[in-house]
């Protein structure tokens, strides 16, 4: 029987939807077509392999389907002595792809919070832009999922999101403009409140 692979929607519809994932012979035979399409011939012996072995790197550069960042935050300790002031973890550095043209998204993450009674395993959050780096994604959508799912699972007074990202789909193709990065941010609680917390935040990722 084929998988089903649960494909989620944008966090402004919250929906789900399924289809009917394709065998991995299928797939495969979906990149011979494709390298017949730009011109190569699948049977010279240097892309014999080539379907396959593109069919496993994409099971694991979009793993992030598979994974739950309920499963990656859902383990919190609330011994903190009282701890209460911004954890931040800066330069996360992630690969994704661009959902317009599945070229790569090369970039680093900022992520800080304010814990309400609890923190969360450092090498977490780490893990969290990971699951939904791997993933066809925007900047703006990766952004604002890490935020969503801070606030949510983690429930702390603020979280504050920052990436910056170089994109191929410009460096490679169309306009073709290398060495142009792309900064966005959110803003939860607290931070999105209080501009002064965003300003500390700003002012760590720069110069902490």
């Amino acid at each position: 029987m084929d998988a089903i692979l649960n494909l989620r929607e944008s966090s402004a519809r919250q929906g789900k939807k399924t289809v009917t994932r394709p065998t991995q012979q299928e797939a495969e035979a979906a990149v011979r077509t494709l390298l017949l399409w730009a011109g190569d011939n699948p049977d010279r012996e240097g892309l014999l392999e080539t379907p396959k072995r593109v069919v496993k790197s994409y099971k694991e550069l979009f793993s992030g389907y598979e994974e739950s960042p309920e499963e990656v935050l859902g383990t919190t300790f609330e011994e903190v002595a009282g701890y209460a002031d911004p954890v931040l973890v800066k330069d996360i550095n992630f690969h994704s792809h661009c959902e317009h043209h599945m070229l790569p998204i090369i970039g680093k993450a900022h992520i800080a919070y304010l814990p309400a009674g609890r923190v969360v395993g450092l090498s977490k959050i780490a893990r969290l832009v990971d699951i939904f780096g791997r993933r066809l994604q925007t900047q703006e959508s990766i952004t604002a999922q890490i935020a969503d799912a801070m606030d949510t699972i983690l429930q702390p007074r603020g979280v504050a999101v920052m990436i910056e990202a170089d994109h191929m789909c410009m460096a490679m193709r169309g306009i073709r403009k290398q060495g142009s990065t792309t900064i966005t941010t959110t803003f939860k609680g607290t931070y999105h409140e209080d501009v002064n917390e965003q300003v500390r935040f700003m002012t760590m990722v720069r110069h902490g």
